[in-house]
């Protein structure tokens, strides 16, 4: 029986580690033991910041939307202009409300008029 050598699969797996740690600084970039640790590395905050990228962009649309609000009623805050859309029926999510409120200030306008209408019925 001959003898097999694990050459060719060790070095495709080598070899896309350092692809991956292209553009590292130092050993990283090169030597594959420290490379794979700074690629698992990358990996690990990239996973944890694909959840914290959703959290920044809900936090970004909130105070877009508490600016305008304000701009349109200086007495009307976030949360009560939340609960005016609820009252008001208007289901509209945060993402659109700050898009709204930042290139269609007068649509926006408008939402803002039927929160206001519904929290004072």
């Amino acid at each position: 029986m001959s003898r097999t050598k694990g050459g060719v699969v060790t070095h495709a797996r080598h070899k896309k580690v350092i692809k991956a740690a292209k553009g590292y600084y130092g050993r990283r970039k090169n030597t594959f033991k420290v490379a794979r640790q700074a690629v698992d590395k990358a990996n690990q905050y990239a996973t944890r910041d694909r959840k914290n990228r959703k959290r920044n962009f809900r936090a970004l649309w909130i105070q877009r939307i508490n600016a305008a609000v304000r701009s349109h009623d200086e007495a009307l805050t976030y949360s009560r202009f939340i609960n005016g859309l609820s009252l008001a029926g208007i289901e509209v999510d945060r993402k659109v409300l700050a898009d709204l409120a930042v290139n269609e200030p007068g649509a926006f306008g408008a939402i803002v008029k039927q929160a206001q209408d519904a929290l004072a019925a």
